[in-house]
C-alpha cells in the first residue's frame, strides 16, 4: 500500500498539488517558444473573428475623415495646414484605443475558464499574457498604417518620407504595446469585461484629449497647458510629429521610449503576479 504525501494546507489528491509537484521551472527558451504559440493561438482567434479588426480598421477611416474636415478649418484655416498636427494625434488616439481591447479580451478568456486550462500545464506564467499581445501587434500596425495611408490619400504629405514616417508608426506601435500591460493589469482586476472597458475609457479619454493631439498648446489655458505638457500622450504625439514631419529623431522620441520602458516595468510584474492571485 502507497501513502500519497501532499503539500501543507493541500488535501490528498487536490488538483493544485498534482499541478505543484509536476510544474518545473521554464527556461527563457521556453518562455519564448510558449509566449509565442499563446500568439499563434491569438492569431487563429483573431482570424476566425474578423469582427475583432473592425477597431482597428473603421476607427482610423472615420475619425481621420471627421477631424480633418470638422476641425481643420476652425484650428488651422483649412484642411492641409491641418493634417501634419492632426494625423500624428490620430496615430496616437488609434493606436492606444486599440490596447485597450487586450485587457478586454483577456477578462472574457479568464471567465471562460480558458486559463483555468493553462493554469494546469507547466508552462510560464507570462505567456498566456504576453503571447496575446505579441499577436496584437498586428492590430496595433494595420490601425497605424491605416491612419497615414487615409491620411495621405486626403492629402498630408509628411516631410520626414518613407523612413520618418515608418519610425512613427514602429514607435506608436512600441508604445501601444507596452500601454497594453497596463490593461492587461485592469483585465485580470476587473470583474467584468464591460467594467474593463469602461475603466480602460475613462483613462484614455482623458489622456487623449487632453493633449496636444488636435489642438496647439499653445490655444490652451494655463493650468491645462501645464498637465498637456506633462501628459505622456502628448510626448507620443510630439516625437510621432517630429519624425513624421521632420524626420527628426528629437527628445521626445527618447522620453516616449523611456515611458514605455517604465510602463513595462511596472505592469508586466503587476499583470503576473495578479493573474497567478486571481486563477
Amino acid at each position: 500500500m502507497t501513502t500519497t504525501v501532499t503539500a501543507p494546507g493541500h488535501p490528498i489528491g487536490d488538483p493544485m498539488d498534482l499541478v505543484a509537484r509536476t510544474r518545473r521551472h521554464t527556461t527563457l527558451q521556453e518562455t519564448v517558444s510558449q509566449t509565442l504559440s499563446m500568439a499563434w493561438r491569438a492569431t487563429k482567434k483573431m482570424r476566425r473573428n474578423p469582427e475583432q479588426f473592425f477597431d482597428v480598421t473603421l476607427q482610423p477611416i472615420l475619425f481621420t475623415a471627421m477631424f480633418a474636415y470638422i476641425f481643420g478649418g476652425a484650428i488651422s484655416g483649412d484642411v492641409q495646414s491641418y493634417l501634419p498636427l492632426m494625423i500624428p494625434g490620430i496615430l496616437a488616439q488609434t493606436v492606444l484605443t486599440t490596447c485597450m481591447a487586450t485587457g478586454v479580451q483577456l477578462r472574457e478568456d479568464m471567465d471562460k475558464g480558458v486559463f483555468d486550462r493553462f493554469k494546469s500545464l507547466p508552462m510560464a506564467r507570462i505567456a498566456p499574457l504576453a503571447g496575446p499581445m505579441v499577436a496584437d501587434l498586428l492590430r496595433y500596425a494595420i490601425a497605424a498604417v491605416l491612419t497615414f495611408t487615409i491620411g495621405i490619400l486626403i492629402g498630408y504629405r509628411p516631410d520626414g518620407g518613407a523612413v520618418g514616417v515608418l519610425a512613427a508608426l514602429l514607435l506608436a506601435v512600441v508604445t501601444g504595446w507596452s500601454l497594453a500591460w497596463a490593461f492587461t493589469w485592469v483585465g485580470t482586476i476587473a470583474r467584468s469585461a464591460q467594467s474593463v472597458q469602461g475603466i480602460s475609457m475613462m483613462i484614455l479619454f482623458p489622456l487623449t484629449f487632453l493633449s496636444n493631439a488636435f489642438v496647439p498648446v499653445d490655444s490652451l489655458p494655463g493650468w491645462l497647458a501645464a498637465f498637456v505638457k506633462v501628459n505622456p500622450v502628448s510626448h507620443l504625439v510630439s516625437a510621432a510629429r517630429d519624425l513624421a514631419n521632420r524626420g527628426a529623431v528629437s527628445d521626445q522620441v527618447w522620453l516616449t521610449l523611456l515611458a514605455c520602458a517604465v510602463v513595462i516595468a511596472v505592469f508586466a510584474p503587476l499583470s503576473v503576479r495578479s493573474y497567478k492571485r486571481h486563477l
